[in-house]
């Protein structure tokens, strides 16, 4: 599938792929015309189709792309191998960071379409979703080493709490309009040097 697509070069994927989820992070799926995504690839809405042949079908292809390329960006970043929960963190957050790079808004599609209730999508939808939703690896504690923590502090509470201000401060930075990657990368870090002082023995 998307065989003619894989055979561009990697900037017109791009330009493509970030051309659908600039257009679909604004608009419901329904209200997101293919002859504005032709237009913001500096395409021609025959050639979109020529690559997909509907507007579902891209619109799946997004979100399965945005997941799969997610995916192995972390896992690339190291970021399971790390013991020390900073650092992992840390290295997601780099991971998080180069993607923003080349897909500005990969990450507010695919919120949106978390959230999708069109029934031609919806379903798809949730049957790409659904693989990490049961690994439910956001809520759980990675292995942690009780004795370099305060005594008496919940590894958990503090893990969660950690995590919720990260994906907090994320999603208020993308919904500014304009992701200073920059910023994030320093906000973080001191972010991080904060949580150290706050819960390492």
């Amino acid at each position: 599938m998307n065989d003619k697509f894989f055979a561009l070069p990697q900037d017109k994927q791009d330009r493509i792929l970030n051309a659908g989820y600039r257009v679909f992070s604004q608009n419901s799926y329904k209200k997101s015309p293919m002859n504005e995504i032709a237009l913001e690839a500096d395409i021609s809405k025959s050639l979109l189709f020529f690559y997909f042949k509907n507007k579902k079908e891209f619109y799946v292809f997004l979100m399965q792309t945005a997941a799969d390329t997610t995916r192995d960006c972390l896992i690339k970043s190291g970021c399971y191998q790390e013991t020390d929960i900073f650092e992992m963190m840390y290295k997601a957050l780099e991971a998080k960071v180069r993607l923003m790079r080349q897909y500005p808004d990969m990450s507010n599609f695919s919120l949106k379409a978390y959230y999708e209730e069109d029934d031609e999508v919806k379903s798809e939808i949730q049957k790409i979703i659904a693989p990490y939703t049961a690994l439910s690896t956001n809520k759980t504690l990675p292995p942690l080493d009780p004795s370099v923590y305060k005594e008496g502090l919940d590894l958990r509470l503090m893990y969660q709490d950690m995590y919720l201000a990260s994906e907090g401060y994320m999603y208020q930075m993308q919904n500014t309009g304009k992701i200073d990657v920059d910023k994030i990368m320093k906000d973080y870090r001191e972010l991080i040097d904060f949580w150290k002082k706050l819960y390492l023995r």
